[in-house]
């Protein structure tokens, strides 16, 4: 027979083009338009209602870079659409969308004339089902958000509209719609046939016998309807094409999991305040879709976009707490927001949920008993325990499949982290959160999953997403369509708990996949941004500090503890570990905001800590130097205030050969003429630790011209293009404030830094603080410490505890992980002998092997300290930065562990005080237990909470000692309610005796007596 595919599939495409969408609507009937500007920032309706309406019509320009524009439409429905049938009458709106995805241009806010939002309208979900009877007039407003699209198709070029500053003032759209209209059911039901059919005949052989019935039946259903009366013949198109989607799917068929979802960037290339009217537009699709589709269920995470909407949106939020009643709409993930992993401190990923639970349970009494994760940049091996210790069972991402060198072996696995702690998890192999359910989409799931023969399910999040949007009625419309369809995976409409326990059950052993979840890609999140990095550090540090002396002097003299303030700041540093915000993958607005948050919330905790030492201390003539570290420092006991005693004096800085010598009781440091670390020897060990021709302290400029996200992304291309930045303006002693330093200063480019290296009296630690003034654009700056050291592998500090990562590239694992994220200190050594490179503000590294002919192996490590990406912020990290980093030799974990904390808790002097003493609050006799959080119970009860981890490595054993009377203390979980935990031994008051895994995580709760 003859019968060309190629020819009648085009026709087929053609005629659905041409004749059947532009059918959709029978009719359309115009509307008096009339429109407002806002004149700065968005503004409620009942402000926007109150102001002077002028007229607006089809085609005019509207909408600076980021403004916006309400239209009011008022009008009737016509009177001759009275005896239509299979009909629906709808608002039908184009702002004058462009050809870029949902979220990332214009989008409009439907509202009611009293005020309720109806839904959104968006590119791609442009009508609004309307309830207004013939003759009843329509009166409707349309809050318009003039958008731009930085994203200019990710061509990652420069833009100017990531800063209101530079974003200008021409008008951006040109508004093409806003009519009634009459949607044809019948005609909207044969689009979504076709879309189906379709969908799934562009994924079968062309040999296939299913796909050659399908293409005769759209054929025929072609040939007998009527190209001019479309609305007429659409049934008859229907019942052609009936039983070609009749036809069930297979018995071995993959099944499918389909979770309505809208990932909702909490910033990116938007400031927060636009993701607060995402939230609310999405949200309205959501429930208008469950008013339609009693079945569907929709999975949002985020806390934090909730608590938004609860306070812009009462109503809003109402209906969605109907519906989360209802069972259709899911809070998921049990976080504050949907957190980068690998840059926040423990204490902070654990405040993640314990706000995020905490907020679902009050306003829902929901518990998330998965985490969603299907973005963020790579997760971190602690994860699984701070999981499972805030009472999640199952976890879900998607982002690994990004990986550009190796493919993850597994869909569905245990993830084991690093105490071993195991939670069952799930990537989806769809290898997108935003799925529109399309045959592609569909056959790409079922082919990629690798559970195949011993497991049958995964999950599918559908939705428009990035920039929200969220499911559409067409999707749901697919769903139906394929829910069993010959050919196709199966796809029910589901939840996630649904999905987890039925994947579960199928699937109970799967293999355990152990340690850190890495991406291989988007390994600049590590540096970009660095004022925003150093921001959280330093924020993280201080929550600390206020929470520790705050419940000191709650305890202590009943002073009242600030549980109010304190909640707030921890939330605004929480929403700045989104994942867009701390990696520095944001527009400069959204940077610039972070910036001024971090500026004040150091002001305000540093207020909280002045008051609790004050009420701690009382008032005087005294000074008092406060510990917040869980280490002693310079003769202060950990966790107390004391008057400083001992000086910890410095080391001495003489002329030699040219340079200069540094020098105290345990390490000699020599500095060349121009410079350069020519030298550290290790007194005691009696060994020199910079390799014969090689430079300490060296800063290295880098090429960074990433091939394609510029933010996001360090290539492993950098290393071709190095420049040891050599040149020499100055060399000098100076004074500092803890002695005399070495200043060193070069200039590069349009650059500057300087440098001061001092030493204390008797710490066997070189500390190096560095001023950059950065002017650079494409460039990465690093800072190389070559160390005359033999290790095959380097261990990092992550939360809770440390991780252990081969300095070779044996394999493709190994050669892909060339940049990596390490915390407050780098450790690298061998048998017997080690050293610690300690930061208060880096991130990023990379730490590798050097052979030395004749000499075995040295080991390089270095410290990612500046990027100068141009995309999507082109001014990234331009002006001024401070980084302080210590070189500590002959360090083991333990030492290196100290260092990180001494580093980034420095002493904090208090004058004017009545005693300069006050004891602490815990004391802890091991050296492998560290408190890390001290604070009081989120109850209000009063009661003391103490979050300690074993940071060694090892099995450790010590005693907890309470400085203060309890009646009973238990273990906890992070949300402070009684577990059987294994690390409680035996209490009495006032000790308690503890066992800890390597890397086990516990709190504490201790009931105080009255």
């Amino acid at each position: 027979m003859h019968y060309d595919s190629p020819l009648v599939e085009a026709r087929i495409r053609r005629f659905r083009g041409e004749r059947v969408q532009p059918a959709l609507y029978r009719s359309t009937s115009s509307l008096t338009l009339s429109s407002w500007e806002v004149p700065d920032e968005p503004v409620p309706f009942e402000e926007a209602v109150r102001n002077e309406f002028t007229p607006a019509g089809h085609g005019m320009y509207w909408g600076k870079p980021w403004g916006t524009v309400w239209f009011h439409a008022e009008g009737k429905i016509p009177a001759v659409w009275a005896d239509e049938q299979d009909t629906r009458v709808e608002l039908v709106v184009d702002l004058g969308f462009t050809g870029a995805q949902p979220g990332f241009q214009a989008e409009g806010t439907v509202y009611s004339a009293s005020g309720r939002i109806l839904k959104a309208v968006e590119p791609l979900n442009r009508g609004v089902r309307l309830d207004t009877g013939l003759g009843e007039p329509i009166d409707l407003y349309i809050e318009a958000a003039a958008n731009p699209n930085v994203a200019q198709d990710f061509l990652f070029i420069p833009t100017p509209y990531g800063d209101r500053a530079t974003a200008g003032d021409a008008r951006l759209y040109r508004l093409a719609q806003i009519e009634v209209g009459l949607l044809d059911l019948t005609v909207w039901e044969l689009e979504q046939d076709f879309a189906a059919l379709l969908g799934l005949l562009g994924q079968l052989p062309a040999s296939s016998q299913r796909r050659a019935e399908i293409l005769r039946a759209l054929d025929r259903a072609v040939d007998e309807m009527d190209p001019d009366d479309v609305a007429g013949t659409a049934q008859l198109g229907r019942d052609i094409l009936a039983p070609a989607l009749a036809k069930p799917a297979s018995a071995s068929a993959h099944r499918l999991h389909a979770v309505g979802h809208a990932h909702i960037d909490s910033a990116w290339l938007w400031p927060t305040r636009e993701t607060v009217r995402k939230v609310a537009r999405t949200f309205s699709n959501v429930c208008d879709l469950i008013d339609e589709n009693p079945d569907f269920v929709f999975a949002a995470s985020s806390a934090q976009q909730y608590a938004w909407l609860k306070a812009s949106y009462p109503e809003l939020f109402d209906r969605v707490k109907e519906k989360v009643a209802a069972g259709n709409f899911v809070p998921v993930g049990g976080m504050w927001v949907e957190s980068d992993t690998n840059l926040p401190g423990g204490e902070a990923l654990a405040r993640q949920f314990v706000a995020g639970k905490n907020f679902f349970l009050r306003e829902f009494g929901v518990e998330c008993e998965e985490v969603w994760l299907p973005d963020s940049f790579g997760y971190s091996a602690a994860l699984p325990q701070i999981m499972a210790a805030a009472g999640a069972r199952w976890f879900l991402t998607q982002k690994i499949s990004w990986n550009e060198t190796n493919t993850m072996p597994h869909h569905t696995f245990r993830w084991e982290g690093i105490d071993g702690t195991q939670l069952f998890t799930h990537f989806p192999p769809v290898d997108t959160y935003n799925s529109t359910l399309s045959g592609e989409e569909l056959a790409r799931a079922e082919s990629q999953y690798a559970e195949k023969g011993i497991g049958t399910t995964s999950m599918v999040p559908f939705g428009h997403g990035d920039g929200g949007g969220g499911p559409t009625r067409e999707m749901i419309a697919a769903a139906r369509r394929t829910s069993s369809l010959e050919g196709s995976p199966t796809v029910a409409l589901s939840s996630p708990r649904a999905f987890f326990e039925d994947a579960e059950a199928e699937y109970p052993q799967p293999p355990v996949w152990s340690g850190e979840l890495y991406l291989e890609f988007h390994r600049g999140t590590y540096t970009s941004q660095a004022r925003t990095k150093r921001g959280n550090r330093r924020s993280e540090h201080l929550l600390r500090e206020a929470e520790l002396w705050a419940t000191t002097a709650a305890v202590r003299t009943g002073a009242a503890y600030p549980e109010q303030e304190l909640r707030e700041i921890w939330e605004v540093v929480l929403l700045q570990q989104f994942h867009d915000i701390l990696p520095g993958s944001s527009i400069a607005w959204v940077h610039q905001e972070a910036e001024r948050n971090y500026a004040d919330v150091a002001v305000r905790l540093g207020a909280i800590i002045d008051s609790a030492a004050r009420s701690l201390l009382g008032t005087g003539p005294h000074t008092a130097v406060l510990n917040a570290s869980p280490y002693p420092v310079d003769g202060v006991p950990a966790l107390s205030a004391a008057a400083q005693d001992r000086q910890p004096g410095a080391g001495t800085i003489s002329a030699a050969d040219g340079g200069y010598r540094l020098e105290n009781a345990a390490v000699r440091v020599f500095v060349d003429g121009t410079g350069l670390v020519r030298s550290v020897y290790d007194v005691a060990a009696g060994r020199e630790l910079v390799p014969d021709g090689a430079a300490a302290n060296l800063l290295q400029l880098h090429r960074d011209t990433p091939t394609q996200w510029d933010a996001w992304d360090i290539d492993e291309h950098y290393r071709r293009n190095t420049r040891d930045l050599t040149e020499l303006m100055d060399l000098r002693v100076v004074d500092g404030p803890g002695g005399p330093a070495l200043r060193i200063e070069r200039e590069f480019s349009a650059s500057r830094v300087v440098q001061f290296l001092s030493l204390d009296g008797t710490e066997p630690r070189l500390d190096i603080r560095t001023e950059v003034d950065w002017h650079e654009q494409k460039k990465l700056l690093k800072l190389a410490f070559p160390l005359d050291v033999h290790a095959d592998r380097a261990t990092s500090e992550i939360q809770f505890g440390h991780i252990h990562r081969p300095t070779h590239a044996n394999t493709s694992w190994d050669a892909a992980r060339f940049e990596t994220v390490a915390h407050r200190w780098v450790h690298v050594g061998e048998t017997g002998y080690g050293v610690a490179v300690a930061n208060d503000s880096t991130y990023g590294h990379d730490v590798a092997r050097s052979s030395s002919t004749g000499r075995g192996s040295t080991t390089t490590v270095r410290l990612s300290l500046l990027r100068a990406p141009t995309f999507p912020d082109p001014t990234s990290d331009q002006g001024r930065h401070l980084m302080n980093v210590s070189l500590r030799v002959g360090a083991g974990i333990p030492e290196a562990v100290r260092e990180g904390y001494r580093l980034n808790l420095p002493l904090r002097t208090v004058e004017g005080v009545g005693a300069p003493d006050a004891a602490p609050l815990f004391t802890v006799d091991s050296d492998a237990l560290v408190i890390e959080a001290v604070k009081l119970a989120e109850d209000g009860s009063g009661d003391v909470v103490v979050r300690l981890y074993e940071a060694h490595g090892t099995r450790a054993r010590g005693t907890l000692t309470a400085g203060f009377a309890f009646t009973s203390v238990g273990e906890t979980d992070l949300l402070e309610r009684p577990v059987e935990g294994a690390a409680l031994r035996r209490a009495e008051s006032p000790a308690v005796e503890l066992e800890l895994r390597p890397f086990q995580l516990a709190t504490l709760r201790f009931a105080r007596r009255a």
